[in-house]
């Protein structure tokens, strides 16, 4: 079991650094080999920017009327 430098490596041995590659690789297959329709990158720009000023709104409102 080989330790990792944790400069060079967010693993601490060797064996989790390759687990983790094994089930990455095993991720992107699974994904380029997917069936599922396709989302464009624009499409999910734009949910991932609603959810993210949604959650903005919700956490800013308390403030402001603290604020008041």
């Amino acid at each position: 079991m080989g330790k990792l430098d944790p400069i060079y490596s967010e693993f601490e041995t060797e064996e989790e650094a390759q687990a983790y590659d094994t089930w990455f690789r095993a991720q992107v297959e699974a994904g380029l080999a997917s069936t599922k329709p396709r989302i464009p990158h624009a499409e999910v720009m734009a949910r991932i920017d609603a959810i993210i000023e949604k959650h903005r709104r919700a956490t800013a409102a308390p403030h402001r009327e603290a604020a008041a």
